[in-house]
């Protein structure tokens, strides 16, 4: 395994945020650059300490998805699965199959389509804190009211404050001017993480990713809220 950098070995030793919160971070920005090492590294470090069970490194490859893009997140999801399986066997364990997940409410949730849409857009409202979009085309209406805020973010595996971590990272790499504005600011205009904690986020973030995307990030911080363009997610 590759030796972490100066920057990376500092980020971890300091305090503002949990070990956790550091690692949706890292993760995100590993994921979505997509090359083995780091990604392994990452995602074995986070099963080791526990910081991580295996139920919500899988949420986090779901929510990676719809901000990094589905063939990033199948490329995550494959080193998950691997390191998990090295995982057990290091702890003396037969490495098992996944378990099928259920196909119920408690997993996919509501089939009441209007209920799911309606749902979809209070949480994007709660989430992002702008009105909701329209449900006038299939990205809006399918994708951003019913799959992202109709179901994803209201998923029990992660906590809003996990998520929010995991999405300002993927908005940063993304290199997505709307929805990093978004996306900061409604994290911070929530309460959800405070200024000193984004600041700590951005750390981490300069560390896994670059200084140009971080610097994006920081203006975010400072810029007035909210943006004159809601996002589309």
């Amino acid at each position: 395994m590759g030796a972490a950098t100066a920057a990376q070995r500092e980020v971890w030793s300091r305090a503002g945020l949990s070990r956790r919160e550091r690692r949706l971070v890292s993760i995100a920005c590993v994921g979505f650059a997509c090359t083995a090492e780091p990604i392994i590294e990452e995602v074995h470090a986070a099963f080791e300490a526990g910081e991580l069970t295996i139920d919500e490194m899988l949420e986090v490859v779901l929510h990676f998805a719809v901000y990094c893009g589905w063939p990033k997140a199948s490329n995550l999801e494959m080193y998950v699965r691997q390191t998990w399986a090295r995982i057990q066997e290091e702890r003396g364990e037969e490495p098992t199959p996944l378990p099928v997940r259920p196909t119920d409410v408690t997993e996919l949730g509501s089939n009441d389509w209007e209920a799911r849409i309606s749902r979809g857009e209070q949480e994007f409202r709660d989430v992002n804190q702008v009105p909701a979009p329209g449900r006038d085309s299939p990205y809006q209406h399918a994708g951003i009211l019913n799959f992202v805020f109709g179901h994803v973010w209201q998923r029990p595996g992660l906590g809003r404050r996990d998520r929010r971590f995991l999405t300002v990272a993927c908005v940063g790499v993304d290199e997505a001017p709307i929805p990093i504005l978004s996306h900061v600011g409604s994290a911070l205009g929530s309460g959800d993480i405070t200024k000193a904690e984004m600041e700590e986020l951005i750390l981490t973030f300069r560390a896994y990713d670059n200084d140009a995307r971080a610097d994006a990030l920081q203006a975010a911080v400072d810029a007035p809220w909210p943006p004159v363009v809601a996002p589309g997610r």
